[in-house]
């Protein structure tokens, strides 16, 4: 381990790249041994060979690029290159070249590669890190078994057929010899690649590894306390930073008293950084504190006294929003994003019309571990070092070069485990305040959030209102759909032209659902501006509008007179398969939600059972991130409007393979906990500019004894691509819920968060 480097957090040493064509390669390790790594398009740098790894040490085994790494002790290390942030990729990638590479799962060392070129896309959101990786990683897997084959066939002098490899281990069949991979994996290292039609990838009905259950590769750390996280980060000679930033989001400090403050026990320095990028996302302006410790920057913090520029945001709030909504809502959509047919003439001819009015507050992302960021810079060589718990390093590293002058090249980003992310941690505010101090520091030092900051300068999501109008014709088919959707964005200039940008997740698609199986539809939308910083959150976009739509199509079968579940079906009409209208989007596969809300009728019960009074069923599904996902949830409801959530049922289709069923599962149980917290208790209220809750005391977060008692999760393997699972499974809770409550009660909900709604009935 490098002298000064974080414990636990072992840096790998200078960058290597590969050429602009994606292909394998091999290499001998330091003392012997095989590397494989896997090279994606677009790395710069020489084509020619990848250079050694650093020496192996007893602890960790560090590779410059490849993913895989066997010792002629046979020791088997593979890279997990995606952040980890509870989601199980960490463990999940790894099973997969594991399986193919023809080993027990329990012989394999798993290590958290840092930022580098050659991994190809770092980034954890969009539950993009399984379908990003897997096909390619059952590749590099079998190539590396094979390897290993042709290595021991060259050695016994045999063909390559005659051989097979079983945990760890090559077997000439004949004459049952063995060698274990580690005898072989010097010489394999100097084997030229296999050719494609020689790397056979295993019979799914053969995996012994992918499929079965599987407990996270840091789970006993995290539940003894070691050290994994980036708070948990210690460097020799640190010091301990908190950045104090205006109460209204957008505004600047003026002064401070900055003397008083560095008087203060245990503080070194005090000053203010300007900020004021063009970017909400980016750095802003605030005063940094240095001190000997966190307790001491934080309660010299308390003695801060700043002049704020407040910005033009100070005359924000969120009632000031609503009535701007409801002004906007008479007027036609600024954007039009999809007109197809006559919707006000098929509204005239409709046998029975609809309208209703839904609204969402701003709310938090609230990871359990706020916001920090280590940095240590180096003034002679112009060099940053960084340990962070990020979901997108390299995007981090690009907003640190650009706003700080410096050589993205000389940034280097360790990537530590995070607490919790749900999108707020792709963006890199953070990283850039902790460089900006280290800049100004002399030895490393670490910036840690308190909760108020978290809370108060996240990148929320997004608030919204949606005006709805639905025709039914007489045999209760919906012949026209309207959705006005007023949203918000942050104004910034783009080509030296000042224009309002929609945040992060606050778009609705023209291809949103039941958009294009209505013949006379409208979805258009016009943008409120604010000073918030706006940023992606768990399943951007779905996660609003899945229970905006699926709570309307309630409402229209109910008014229909017709069975939600049918209703939904007949919607979904006989095509197999919508296609994309819109460029980047993907084609809706009718057959895949059918079956998923099939399945689902059968696991629930669905209708089977007539309910007393107070007690219901809801149901909704919805397709976000490859996933299509449909969810029953049965609810209680007292007269006085006491809300108990008894039992949720998920059935899920995300394609052929579920990597790890026990990390699958983990996804989907917390999906219905975070939508079921989210949809009764979050919301910030916004007050001349600023966030009225502070901490969890007034933005409470889902307790155990209201989590519901059942979660019943099933998954359909379907053929389609694999892909991922933190996103999809959260979006249809809060309608089926909503639905469940109606269907209990007959009330109706439709403005967030729960804890507002009157749901007593008699």
């Amino acid at each position: 381990m490098k002298a000064g480097a974080a414990r636990h957090f072992a840096p790998y040493p200078a960058r290597y790249s590969a050429g602009r064509r994606r292909f394998l390669k091999t290499g001998a390790a330091a003392g012997g041994g095989l590397v494989l790594g896997f090279f994606g398009a677009g790395a710069q740098g020489a084509a020619e060979g990848i250079s050694k790894p650093t020496k192996l040490s007893d602890e960790h085994v560090f590779s410059p690029n490849p993913f895989l790494q066997i010792t002629p002790e046979g020791r088997i290390t593979l890279v997990s290159k995606q952040p980890e942030i509870g989601q199980g990729i960490k463990t999940a990638l790894p099973m997969v070249i594991a399986e193919e590479l023809g080993v027990r799962w329990q012989d394999v060392h798993i290590v958290q590669g840092d930022l580098d070129p050659a991994f190809g896309n770092q980034s954890a959101g969009g539950s993009t890190s399984t379908p990003n990786n897997y096909s390619d990683f059952l590749r590099l897997g079998a190539t590396a078994r094979t390897l290993l084959v042709f290595a021991a066939a060259d050695i016994w002098g045999v063909a390559a057929e005659q051989c097979s490899a079983y945990q760890g281990r090559v077997i000439h069949q004949p004459s049952r010899r063995e060698l274990a991979y580690g005898a072989l994996a010097s010489h394999a290292a100097t084997l030229p690649v296999p050719r494609a039609e020689q790397v056979v990838l295993k019979d799914p009905a053969d995996y012994t590894i992918i499929g079965t259950r599987q407990g996270g590769v840091d789970n006993a750390a995290v539940v003894t306390g070691k050290p994994l996280f980036g708070i948990d980060v210690r460097l020799p000679g640190m010091r301990y930073a908190t950045f104090a930033k205006c109460p209204v989001l957008g505004g600047r400090a003026v002064s401070a008293n900055l003397e008083t403050v560095k008087a203060l026990p245990g503080v070194s320095d005090a000053f203010l950084i300007e900020g004021g990028t063009n970017n909400p996302r980016g750095l802003m302006s605030g005063v940094a504190i240095v001190a000997d410790s966190t307790w001491a920057a934080w309660s010299a913090r308390k003695e801060l006294k700043v002049v704020w520029d407040e910005g033009s945001g100070a005359g924000q709030s969120w009632q000031g929003f609503v009535a701007a909504a409801a002004a906007l809502s008479r007027q036609p959509g600024t954007t039009e994003l999809r007109r197809d047919g006559d919707v006000e003439a098929a509204l005239a001819a409709a046998g029975r019309t609809l309208e209703a009015a839904y609204s969402y507050p701003f709310i938090s992302h609230a990871s359990i571990e706020p916001q920090n960021c280590t940095a240590r810079f180096d003034p002679g060589g112009q060099t940053m070092e960084i340990w962070a718990p990020t979901q997108n390093p390299a995007a981090g590293q690009d907003l640190v070069a650009t706003t700080l002058g410096l050589a993205k090249e000389k940034i280097t980003v360790h990537i530590t485990r995070s607490g919790g992310g749900f999108g707020r941690r792709l963006s890199s505010d953070y990283m850039v305040e902790a460089a900006a101090i280290a800049q100004r520091v002399k030895g490393p030092v670490k910036l840690t959030w308190s909760r108020e900051d978290d809370l108060q300068h996240d990148h929320f999501r997004a608030g919204g209102f949606h005006y709805l109008r639905a025709g039914l014709d007489a045999s209760g088919r919906v012949t026209a759909w309207h959705d006005h959707f007023i949203t918000f964005g942050n104004r910034i200039t783009r080509d030296g032209k000042s224009v309002l940008q929609p945040g992060a997740g606050a778009s609705l698609s023209p291809d949103e659902f039941p958009g294009r199986w209505v013949s006379n539809c409208l979805l258009e939308q016009s943008a409120l501006e604010c000073a918030l910083p706006m940023g992606p959150w768990r399943a951007p976009g779905s996660n609003v509008f899945a229970w905006v739509i699926q709570s309307f199509i309630d409402e229209l079968a109910h008014a229909a007179g017709r069975d939600p579940l049918a209703f939904r079906l007949q919607m979904l009409g006989e095509r197999e398969i919508v296609p994309a209208t819109a460029e980047r989007s993907l084609p809706y596969n009718v057959a895949r939600m059918k079956h998923v809300l099939e399945v689902l009728a059968e696991k629930s019960a669905w209708g089977q059972r007539s309910l007393p009074p107070g007690q219901g069923q809801g149901i909704a599904c919805y397709f976000s991130h490859r996933g299509y996902i449909a969810q029953v949830a049965e609810v209680t409801v007292s007269k006085k409007g006491e809300l108990r959530v008894d039992r949720v049922v998920v059935v899920s289709d995300i394609g052929a393979q579920i990597i790890n069923p026990s990390g699958a599962e983990n996804q989907v149980q917390g999906s219905v906990i975070d939508g079921l917290s989210t949809l009764k208790y979050a919301e910030l209220g916004i007050e001349d500019g600023r966030i009225v809750q502070s901490n969890f005391s007034d933005y409470p977060l889902l307790r155990l004894p209201e989590a519901p008692p059942r979660i019943d999760v099933h998954f359909v393997k379907t053929g389609f691509p694999v892909t991922g699972l933190g996103e999809p499974a959260l979006p249809p809770l809060a309608p089926a819920v909503c639905n469940a409550i109606f269907a209990a009660t007959g009330k109706r909900v439709r403005a967030l968060p729960l804890s507002r709604a009157d749901l007593s009935w008699s």
